[in-house]
C-alpha cells in the first residue's frame, strides 16, 4: 500500500511515517519545512527514514506542487501539514493559516477528485471546540473556537465533510487532544519546560497552571491514525485523547520526580486564545474504530524527557 504523509518532517508525520514503514507500506511524505521552528530540528526527525528505500522524501508546499502528480498511486492520505501554533495565530500571521491549513486543504481534497484515495486522514484539533465549559468535549457539540488557528482547522474540517458529501471523498477527521512526546515543537509547554529545567532555567507559566488538559502521547495519535484507515466510516469525526487530562502543575510535579529536584516556577498572564479545560469523550472513538490509549501521561513524559535529554546535549541535531 502506498500511503501521502503530509507535514512528514514535523512532530507527527515522521512518527506516523516511520509507524507506516513497519507496516510495510510504501510512505511519499511532502513537507515545506516553514520557518516556525528551525529546520535542523524537522531534519533530524526524518534521518532515519530518508534511508529507507519504502520512504520517498519530497520537499514542497501543497500550494505549489502538482498535486495530481504527487498523488499517483497512492492509496491512502494521512492529512498532518499545517501551520500550528494558537498564539501565533493573531494578525497578519492569519494568511500564512488560511493558505497553509484551509486553501492547501481544499487543493488535496480537490486533487483527489481526478485521483481516488481508499481514505483521505485529516489531522483535526481540539482548539475547534473552543473554551466550551461541556465536558467532556463530544462530537456532537456546537464547535466555537476562539483562536484564528482554531478557526483554520475547523475550517479544513468542514471542507473534508463537503467533500465527502458533494464528491465522495472518503474522508476521516481526527481531532487531536494536545499531543506529546519525542520530537514534540519547540513552542509546545512540555518541551520548553524540559529545556528550561535543564538548562536550570525558570518555567514561564502562562496563567495560574491550572488550566487542564487531555494530554495524548504521539504513539496513540499514530495509532489512531491507522485504526482510522482501517475501520472508520467516511464522513466521520473522532475525538482522540489521552485519556491523561491533569493541570500543569500537576505535569510540573511530575516533572519534578522525573528530574529529581526541585524545579522553579514563574506565572504570567493568560494567553489570547488559550482555553481552560479540554477533556475527550472517546467513546465514540472506542466504539466505532477501537481506539483506546496506551500510554499514560507519567510514561509519555519520560519518553520526551529523554528525547529532550539529548536535544539539549547536542546528541540529536538541531
Amino acid at each position: 500500500m502506498k500511503c501521502l504523509v503530509t507535514g512528514a518532517a514535523g512532530f507527527i508525520g515522521s512518527h506516523l511515517s516511520e509507524y507506516l514503514i513497519k507496516k510495510a507500506c510504501k510512505v511519499v511524505g511532502i513537507d515545506n519545512f516553514m520557518d516556525y521552528y528551525p529546520r535542523s530540528i524537522k531534519e533530524a526527525n526524518i534521518a532515519c527514514l530518508r534511508k529507507n528505500l519504502n520512504f520517498e522524501f519530497i520537499e514542497g508546499s501543497l500550494l505549489e506542487v502538482d498535486l495530481l502528480r504527487l498523488l499517483n498511486g497512492v492509496d491512502v492520505i494521512f492529512h498532518q501539514s499545517a501551520q500550528a501554533g494558537v498564539r501565533a495565530s493573531w494578525g497578519q500571521n492569519f494568511k500564512i493559516y488560511s493558505d497553509n491549513n484551509i486553501l492547501a486543504t481544499q487543493m488535496l481534497l480537490e486533487a483527489c477528485k481526478q485521483s481516488p484515495v481508499e481514505k483521505f486522514v485529516y489531522a483535526s484539533s481540539s482548539s475547534v471546540y473552543g473554551d466550551t465549559k461541556d465536558l467532556p468535549m463530544n462530537e456532537s457539540s456546537m464547535p466555537c473556537p476562539v483562536s484564528p488557528y482554531g478557526v483554520s482547522k475547523l475550517a479544513a474540517e468542514n471542507l473534508c465533510c463537503l467533500y465527502y458529501k458533494n464528491f465522495g471523498i472518503p474522508t476521516v477527521s481526527l481531532r487531536y487532544f494536545t499531543v506529546y512526546g519525542a520530537r514534540q515543537r519547540p513552542d509546545m509547554a512540555f518541551h520548553r519546560f524540559f529545556r528550561w529545567a535543564l538548562e536550570d532555567k525558570p518555567l514561564k507559566v502562562y496563567g495560574d497552571g491550572e488550566q487542564s488538559r487531555d494530554f495524548t502521547h504521539v504513539d496513540d495519535i499514530v495509532e489512531a491514525n491507522w485504526l482510522a484507515f482501517e475501520k472508520a466510516m467516511p464522513g466521520e469525526v473522532f475525538n482522540i485523547g489521552g485519556g491523561s487530562r491533569v493541570t500543569l502543575n500537576e505535569v510540573i510535579e511530575l516533572m519534578k520526580e522525573l528530574l529529581g529536584r526541585e524545579l522553579k516556577v514563574h506565572y504570567q498572564g493568560t494567553q489570547k486564545g488559550d482555553v481552560r479545560h479540554t477533556l475527550a469523550n472517546m467513546t465514540k472513538a472506542g466504539e466505532k474504530v477501537g481506539y483506546k490509549p496506551k500510554v499514560s501521561i507519567r510514561d509519555g513524559l519520560k519518553t520526551e524527557y529523554e528525547w529532550v535529554k539529548k536535544l539539549v546535549s547536542g546528541r540529536v541535531v538541531e
